[in-house]
C-alpha cells in the first residue's frame, strides 16, 4: 500500500473510531494528538526544521481552541474554568516555545497534557462517562 493510501485508511479508521466514541473518549484522543503534536514539534526544533516546527505547532493550538469550545462554562462550574486556564495558558506557552526556539516551554507543555491525560483516563476507570 503507498504511502498515501495508508494515510488515507488511517483516517477512515480513525474517523470510524471517533464516530462511535463517547464524549469523554473523543477528549482523550484530542489529548493523545494534542501530545503528539507537541512532541513532534520538539522533535522538528531539535533538527531546526523550522517550518514543520511551526506547522505542529499550530496543528496543537487549534486541538487546544477545539478543547476550549468544547467547555460548557455554565453547567462546568470550576472545574471548566480551570480547564480554560489551562488551555489558554498552553497555548500562550507553544506560541512562545515557537516564537523564541525554547524546548523547555514545549516539555512543559507536555507534562501539563500528560498529567490532564491520566486525569481523564482515571475518570474511564472509576466509572465516568462512557458508553
Amino acid at each position: 500500500m503507498s504511502s498515501t493510501g495508508l494515510g488515507s485508511y488511517r483516517a477512515v479508521r480513525n474517523y470510524g473510531s471517533l464516530a462511535d466514541a463517547s464524549p469523554q473518549q473523543v477528549v482523550q484522543l484530542m489529548l493523545d494528538t494534542l501530545l503528539a503534536r507537541i512532541l513532534e514539534a520538539r522533535g522538528h526544533l531539535e533538527r531546526s526544521e523550522i517550518a514543520a516546527k511551526g506547522e505542529k505547532v499550530g496543528k496543537a493550538i487549534g486541538i487546544l481552541e477545539g478543547l476550549l469550545l468544547s467547555l460548557d462554562l455554565e453547567r462546568g462550574g470550576e472545574i471548566a474554568a480551570n480547564l480554560q486556564r489551562l488551555y489558554d495558558y498552553s497555548v500562550r506557552t507553544l506560541l512562545k516555545a515557537n516564537l523564541e526556539n525554547r524546548p523547555e516551554l514545549f516539555d512543559e507543555v507536555a507534562d501539563l497534557v500528560r498529567t490532564l491525560k491520566a486525569g481523564w483516563e482515571g475518570i474511564g476507570e472509576h466509572g465516568g462517562a462512557t458508553r
